[in-house]
């Protein structure tokens, strides 16, 4: 296989590109920390095999098109997908407050409570039954990923996304859409990226693709990148939702929590905080728009800027970002705005477990815009065609060749 070339590891950025950058005006812009290794990304001539889809002029459909959510959390992307006009058929998640959750949230669906090993071959047959899978979604924990590891079944630390392997192999579903923090393209110079690539081709998904996708892009009120990879077994380009916003358009915090600012706490909704003394309150008050309480705390503990969209919202060994307005971190109600859930949707378990199920969220809103670029991809393939048909509806910018099924 050739070796995919990559980028400079996001640890040897400067700071301005970490962590944004200042306008003419001496006002921070809105900038993300990726910004350069996205571009490259979709500049790598190694990594053409996608197409974009205007999500926003796709209406909605009530179709018959399924989708699993292996390591779910606590439901981003599940929601996000059934917001896309997709059910879910089934979802697997280990931690029993995120469990809990998806249960709560999803009860038309079957969840598995436990190990992704113990999912059996006849428990896929039993749940899925004659019905036909169309994506299976997740993102698999990456800590300890390595090309030795990812080749050696035996390597535990490659253990649960052979799993995901697994499974896609087994189901065998039309796409597979795999999430993971953009530093798991860098990571031993890219060939775990390259190794990740290879494994779904052998199993029958050459072609995979991967894109950085920036959530502000599509109108989540937060900056927070996520390496979305894309396969399918159809032989098609895999399709992406197209950018919506520029900088200068997207959402601004207060567009998205500034009624709740002075609600009382109220467990109901998760709308709770952590405890502050009136020392830490007065401590927190110096605190100005950007900065920080700890020096050495990059995802929890800084001042957000009224005007700009979140920071990456992150639980930090129970720490979170500090109000624009307010001497006091963000509630976790005020979190899951920021991450686009609806306030109906109720987090399980305490405060800080609820805290640590929506940081490690996929935003629903950015989850639904994949949801839908694959849906119209699907739709737009099952249409009645003689050797190929050229279908201007899904890009306004250029037509896609799309192939006669392969099913």
């Amino acid at each position: 296989m050739i070796q995919l070339p990559l980028f400079e590891d996001e640890a040897k950025l400067s700071p301005d590109k970490q962590r944004g950058s200042i306008s003419r005006n001496g006002t921070r812009e809105a900038v993300s920390r990726y910004s350069d290794l996205r571009v490259r990304l979709d500049h790598n001539p190694f990594n053409q095999n996608w197409f974009d889809i205007d999500t926003l002029a796709a209406a909605p459909n009530a179709t018959s098109l399924n989708f699993l959510d292996l390591f779910s959390g606590g439901g981003g992307l599940s929601w996000g997908f059934k917001q896309a006009d997709f059910s879910k058929i089934f979802s697997v998640e280990i931690d029993k407050d995120a469990s809990s959750t998806i249960k709560r949230n999803f009860p038309e669906s079957i969840h598995f409570e436990g190990r992704i090993e113990d999912v059996s071959n006849y428990f896929l047959d039993t749940v899925i039954g004659e019905r036909t899978v169309q994506v299976i979604c997740g993102g698999p924990p990456c800590q300890g990923f390595s090309v030795a590891g990812l080749r050696d079944p035996n390597d535990p630390r490659n253990q649960l996304f052979r799993q995901f392997i697994r499974i896609v192999q087994y189901v065998q579903p039309m796409f597979v859409v795999l999430e993971n923090v953009p530093g798991i393209l860098t990571i031993q110079d890219g060939t775990v990226y390259s190794e990740i690539i290879r494994q779904f081709d052998e199993i029958g998904y050459p072609g995979m693709s991967v894109r950085i996708l920036e959530a502000a892009e599509y109108g989540v009120p937060q900056l927070r990148t996520r390496a979305i990879f894309v396969g399918n077994r159809l032989g098609l380009e895999n399709p992406y939702p197209r950018k919506q916003r520029d900088k200068t358009q997207y959402l601004a915090i207060e567009a998205a929590i500034d009624d709740l600012k002075d609600v009382p706490r109220d467990a109901s909704i998760n709308h709770e905080w952590t405890d502050h003394s009136p020392h830490f309150e007065e401590r927190l008050s110096h605190v100005p728009p950007g900065g920080s309480l700890y020096s050495n705390f990059r995802d929890a503990f800084k001042r957000q800027y009224r005007g700009l969209p979140a920071m990456t919202i992150k639980e930090n060994h129970g720490g979170v970002h500090i109000h624009y307005e307010k001497n006091r971190v963000l509630s976790a109600r005020e979190m899951a705005r920021l991450q686009t859930f609806p306030d109906n949707y109720i987090f399980a378990g305490t405060m800080k477990r609820a805290y640590w199920q929506i940081g490690n969220a996929v935003p629903c809103l950015l989850a639904k815009n994949i949801g839908t670029a694959i849906r119209v991809a699907i739709e737009a393939n099952n249409k009645p065609k003689l050797e190929t048909t050229t279908l201007k509806s899904v890009t306004s910018q250029e037509s896609i060749k799309v192939f006669t099924p392969l099913l």
